[in-house]
């Protein structure tokens, strides 16, 4: 595909990529460090041209709901405050990145960034109208974010190099992709973003 303009009315979203969620954690996904440099040269690409960024996190109570001992699917994870539910420290957040915290009541769970939050206004209090998605996982937070996005109005790009699977099925996460691009997400390498924002630098 050709490159991607970015200009007013871009954002990135950068979901979950918090400790719980990296090898080691919690929840850890599979090489989910490796998405750390792609998505910090994203956020040189937004930052240069002064776009809105947004880190999404999982926020959760002590009994959270997702939570096996309640009933859920998943081991205690990105516990409100902890190590566990901290950024990356790799990840090069800048100090202006609107962070939305997700999943914070313990009887309300929400994969989707845009899930019992208010970003859906604050993109478009910035007047944004299309959204660049990465991060983890791409089989869960990933995939609800950007189906919410859409549902939203708002034009949403996909970047696979950028967003690891848990893959709790082999093959989640390609499906995932396919999903997302199905209900109307457009993929983007990398480097088409890079080559335009750069040539117009």
């Amino acid at each position: 595909m050709s490159a991607i303009h970015l200009e007013q009315g871009d954002a990135l979203l950068i979901i979950d990529l918090q400790y719980d969620f990296l090898p080691g954690g919690a929840l850890g996904v599979a090489n989910g460090h490796e998405v750390i440099a792609p998505i910090n040269h994203l956020i040189d690409l937004f930052q240069a041209q002064g776009l809105p960024i947004v880190a999404s996190r999982d926020w959760h109570p002590q009994d959270h709901c997702s939570f096996a001992a309640q009933g859920g699917p998943w081991p205690p994870h990105c516990l409100a405050g902890s190590p566990g539910a901290a950024f990356a420290a790799e990840l090069a957040l800048p100090d202006d990145a609107i962070v939305v915290s997700k999943a914070d009541t313990a009887a309300v769970d929400a994969y989707s960034a845009f899930g019992g939050t208010d970003l859906s206004a604050q993109l478009r209090a910035r007047e944004v109208i299309r959204v660049t998605v990465c991060g983890l996982a791409t089989d869960y937070c990933v995939l609800n974010t950007v189906t919410d996005a859409l549902e939203e109005g708002f034009d949403t790009l996909i970047v696979p190099e950028a967003m690891r699977a848990v893959d709790v099925q082999p093959g989640d996460g390609t499906r995932a992709i396919d999903r997302m691009v199905a209900r109307g997400a457009m993929p983007v390498r990398l480097g088409e973003i890079g080559m335009m924002a750069l040539s117009v630098a």
